[in-house]
């Protein structure tokens, strides 16, 4: 599939096609919350989002903000080549627990040192997941971690044919 053309944001609405690769980082002050089993698991202003070409935000919340004994390692790991090695996580809530969907950089590359001591989550795997309260919409596919929000616009990576792009 050709690279795909980019929608033109509206007001207040950013592209995931002009951010940059490899990756930025940036602080997100609004308020973001995870739920899961109905439970209110983790919430913070104090995330972090990766932005990356053609790809919804990725937000990483401070593990201080989740709920005890909502995380717990999980077998498996996985490398990219901008942030370092990462190490899986279950998520547990209101009696539920959802495998793996949930990812963090003991020790990330430089230039990813604020992904220390944060956690990413599958939206797709939880109840809900919100930033300043409008519920997110999980990035396309199933291998991505994205959170698609009513300031993005895509069209995004996930979607059928987008593997080339």
């Amino acid at each position: 599939m050709p690279r795909p053309r980019p929608e033109t944001p509206g007001t207040g609405q950013e592209s995931v096609w002009d951010y940059p690769r490899p990756p930025r980082v940036e602080r997100v002050t609004a308020p973001v919350t995870i739920r899961l089993g109905g439970q209110l698991i983790a919430l913070t202003r104090d995330a972090v989002r990766v932005l990356e070409t053609s790809h919804p935000p990725v937000y990483y919340l401070p593990i201080a903000d989740f709920s005890t004994g909502s995380l717990v390692d999980a077998d498996g790991s996985s490398f990219c080549e901008f942030k370092g090695a990462a190490r899986y996580l279950d998520v547990r809530g209101g009696g539920e627990v959802r495998s793996a969907c949930a990812w963090n950089y003991p020790q990330p590359a430089p230039g990813f040192e604020p992904l220390r001591d944060r956690v990413a989550v599958y939206a797709q795997q939880m109840d809900e997941c919100t930033v300043d309260g409008e519920i997110v919409t999980p990035q396309p596919g199933g291998f991505y971690g994205g959170w698609i929000t009513g300031s993005v616009v895509g069209p995004f990576k996930g979607i059928p044919g987008s593997m080339g792009w």
